[in-house]
């Protein structure tokens, strides 16, 4: 569901035949960014709209979604995500890039398919070598018998199994091939849930739903990639096919684009690159304010595109991948941050002006409550500022 449109800063349809698309500067890409991943304005959703209109959040740190929901919405009830992993309306999954996922039951049955030969060939592009003389097919097919009983199982497990048959190729690239690629299964519970702790179990995903997963198209215009298209743009447009291919690791769905054309719109941005929109998604003014937000590790407001500079200046373009929370002040990382007994512990990457200390501090206190359930002392000031770097 797409966050409340704010003002425009474009027509509402194509441009004029012959008139070169509007160009969107590198602000007015940050505020609609903002606004489409729910960060210019905390959301009144439920919680499963928002992490369906988000495309799923990354969650291989698995309580890394909670305080990115809670940056998102208002009122957030860690619980209430805990719920619905455990009612299966949401799981945790490989999926977008080879890396797990926190989506809606729904997307996860729907986008399984679509994304199959790309996680085959990421999880080949790293055991290419261990897997060499390995039958793919045969394999998956020895993993579907072995977990057929739905007893939850680890990928160590999974690939001790299937190793005694295969010598040649190691446990842990036999267990991450068919957990990661070869069949679509889901991280079961406690793993996930908020404040919990307990490790990895795999279960098949239509025995864990009790649902099949949508088969393949034979649809040249890609209906499924169609719907990958116009979720990632409600999310994270006006963006790019380059950007595209970055969130889902898929090549960009040509096919899917192609189709699409006639109700896409267009923009360029500062250095030429065609963005794809969708006409009626927001679009802030560039000047509207924008307030401090704590984002968790590896979130997908900076890992969706392959250009980040709409939020992240180049120098600091590792922090993205290298598992940092960092904080946006006006919009940008501006600092990173850590929790530690209840204190949350801010270092900014450059200067920060005391308005923006200020509102780091607030912002940093409500984290710190959230995170300590409330229970932070009466008074008692829970953040830390360090320095700004000399």
């Amino acid at each position: 569901m797409p966050a409340t449109p704010r003002p425009r800063t474009d027509a509402s349809g194509p441009p004029p035949a012959g008139k070169p698309p509007a160009v969107l500067g590198d602000r007015a890409l940050n505020r609609a960014t903002l606004a489409r991943q729910l960060l210019l304005d905390r959301a009144d959703l439920p919680v499963l709209d928002a992490v369906a209109h988000l495309g799923g959040l990354q969650a291989q740190e698995p309580q890394e979604p909670y305080p990115g929901l809670w940056s998102r919405l208002r009122a957030f009830d860690p619980s209430v995500l805990s719920g619905l992993l455990t009612d299966r309306r949401v799981v945790r999954t490989h999926l977008m890039r080879r890396t797990v996922h926190l989506v809606t039951a729904d997307d996860a049955l729907a986008w399984r398919a679509r994304h199959d030969a790309m996680l085959r060939q990421r999880v080949l592009g790293v055991y290419r070598d261990e897997l060499a003389g390995i039958d793919l097919e045969e394999l998956g097919a020895a993993g579907r018998a072995l977990m057929a009983d739905g007893v939850p199982r680890s990928m160590g497990e999974i690939g001790r199994a299937l190793h005694t048959a295969r010598p040649t190729a190691s446990p842990r690239s036999l267990g991450e091939m068919v957990v990661a690629a070869l069949l679509p299964v889901v991280q079961t519970p406690p793993r996930g849930l908020w404040r919990a702790k307990g490790g990895v179990r795999n279960v098949p995903l239509a025995a864990w739903l009790g649902r099949d997963i949508t088969p393949p198209s034979d649809d040249n215009s890609d209906p499924v990639g169609q719907a990958l298209v116009r979720r990632y743009l409600a999310a994270f447009g006006p963006a790019a096919s380059a950007d595209l291919r970055a969130w889902c690791g898929l090549a960009g769905l040509p096919a899917a684009v192609a189709a699409m054309r006639g109700e896409l719109i267009t923009f360029r941005d500062a250095r030429g690159r065609l963005l794809l929109d969708l006409p009626d998604a927001p679009r802030p003014d560039p000047d509207t304010p924008a307030p401090v937000r704590f984002l968790p590790a590896f979130d997908n407001a900076i890992l969706g595109y392959h250009d980040r500079g709409r939020i992240i200046d180049d120098a600091h373009r590792g922090l993205s991948v290298a598992g940092a929370r960092v904080v946006l002040v006006d919009g940008r990382v501006a600092a990173t941050w850590h929790e530690t007994d209840g204190t949350v512990t801010v270092t900014p990457l450059g200067r920060l002006s005391r308005a923006d200390r200020a509102a780091v501090g607030e912002e940093g206190r409500a984290l710190a409550s959230f995170l300590s359930d409330g229970e932070a002392a009466a008074g008692a000031d829970r953040v830390r500022i360090a320095p700004a770097p000399r």
